[in-house]
């Protein structure tokens, strides 16, 4: 079940002129939940993974390559 949030609306209108937008927040308040239903067309990439975490560091170029931005950035 989803509950909707007051975030949504700031949310979508700052992703129209921020090529970068920072959650933060405590675990499990919901972060990844509202970003998966504000933006259901996009790639979600979580760090918590080692070997995607290793190579954003280990080769960033690779990294962007396999995870490209949405087509709104491109």
């Amino acid at each position: 079940m989803y509950f909707k949030r007051r975030a949504e609306k700031p949310l979508k209108e700052a992703v129209k002129q921020f090529p970068v937008i920072l959650i933060t927040g405590p675990r499990q308040a919901g972060k990844s939940t509202l970003l998966r239903h504000c933006f259901p067309g996009y790639q979600y990439v979580t760090f918590d993974d080692v070997l995607i975490r290793n190579l954003a560091e280990t080769d960033p170029a690779l990294f962007l390559q396999t995870y490209e931005p949405p087509p709104y950035f491109r």
